[in-house]
């Protein structure tokens, strides 16, 4: 098992633009990172095992929900702090930001923004705790990037709702104590209802075989005449806007996670160069990899700026899905074409577990179409600027 040695690029000096706050939130989640999550998850990754140990760790540091008010359980932090506790997390492994974040912006951030204040005091603090995890299900097999089309359902039977349907690629599927799902009533108008695990004709079946996310539980929720109370039901908001409106607050930790990953390959790289000797010194003495690593700092540091800027938008409830959406795209891109070059300058090296830039590569395949894909959030900016769908 190899020590994590990671160091954080800093080529701009943001730190200086960070509050205390915001350096003690990123430090602590840093530490936990190279603590906890480092010694395992290559191990975890070839087993394709989601390492459920770390559970409770994620919800110590407050990764599940840090900008939920403290009164639900929530740490009652900024988006900024939100942002940088992805970062340090996907610099650990993007599956497991993806788990924090399906909890953070997919399940807490509904039941917080569209719920019930019963259902926000029944749910939210159990889930901050990591004692409920919880699961989005809003993709379905025939629908993804097209979401409206949805067939799920619900009918309304008088003192419950019957619900039918699937939905999948839905990450904390297999383990998840409550799922907010959304679907379509009787009139077609799209609504979100809290499932909890146990309840008849409710199934979670697991997705294997994948290449991608591999220390990421992934799996489908199948629902077959499931009788959800109707107090389960979001109340305070319908219409594909409400998922919609949680993806955003998802997309912005993305922007945010990523880095993170892209921070991790570049740093692995650098050292690796400094150290790998051929023709008599170390290869990061030679142009080709010098142009490599410093193309690496300069994308990194854009993202960077990008990034902290949208933080500061959404701080002041100014940030546009546009927005976040550009950010989104903009930051993957740039973290899985670091990847790549950085497995270029590993050479051999760079495709085994020895290393993490292969894992992060692999994971980034994932990241790059989930959320809303490469190509969707170029047409969301398309509109943004032209005023023009292209989508229809």
């Amino acid at each position: 098992m190899k020590p994590d040695l990671f160091t954080a690029p800093d080529y701009y000096n943001l730190d200086d633009l960070l509050s205390d706050e915001h350096k003690m939130v990123r430090e602590a989640t840093r530490a936990w990172v190279k603590k906890e999550l480092s010694p395992i998850i290559e191990d975890a990754a070839q087993k394709a095992e989601f390492p459920k140990s770390i559970v409770n760790g994620l919800a110590e540091i407050g990764a599940f929900g840090p900008y939920i008010p403290e009164e639900y359980g929530g740490a009652g932090l900024d988006q900024i702090s939100y942002g940088l506790i992805m970062q340090e997390i996907e610099r650990g492994d993007s599956g497991v930001r993806s788990t924090a974040s399906v909890q953070s912006s997919l399940v807490m951030y509904p039941i917080w923004k569209y719920g019930s204040e019963e259902q926000r005091k029944k749910y939210l603090p159990k889930l901050a705790t990591g004692e409920f995890m919880g699961s989005f299900g809003l993709t379905e097999p025939d629908h993804g990037s097209n979401p409206g089309g949805m067939i799920t359902n619900f009918k309304d039977k008088g003192d419950h709702y019957l619900l039918n349907g699937a939905k999948m690629w839905i990450s904390n599927a297999p383990f998840c104590d409550i799922a907010v799902v959304w679907a379509k009533n009787e009139e077609g108008r799209i609504h979100g209802l809290i499932v909890e695990r146990g309840m008849e004709g409710f199934t979670t079946p697991e997705t294997h075989n994948k290449w991608s996310l591999r220390a990421s539980a992934t799996g489908e929720l199948i629902f077959n005449d499931v009788k959800v109370p109707k107090e389960n039901l979001l109340p305070n908001k319908n219409g594909l806007g409400a998922p919609l409106g949680c993806l955003d607050s998802a997309r912005f930790g993305i922007a945010w996670g990523a880095i993170g990953a892209a921070m991790d390959c570049y740093d692995t790289a650098l050292r690796y160069a400094k150290e790998r000797i051929q023709f008599d010194k170390p290869i990061a003495g030679y142009q080709l990899q010098q142009k490599k690593l410093a193309e690496m700092i300069t994308e990194i540091t854009k993202a960077q700026l990008m990034a902290l800027r949208l933080g500061q938008l959404k701080n002041e409830g100014k940030a546009t899905s546009a927005q976040i959406s550009m950010a989104k795209r903009n930051n993957v891109d740039m973290a899985i074409k670091i990847a790549r070059e950085a497995r270029q300058i590993l050479g051999g090296m760079g495709i085994t577990g020895e290393y993490s830039i292969m894992r992060h590569m692999m994971n980034l395949e994932s990241v790059i179409t989930y959320e809303g894909t490469h190509d969707i959030h170029l047409l969301i900016t398309g509109l943004d600027i032209t005023g023009i769908s292209a989508f229809k």
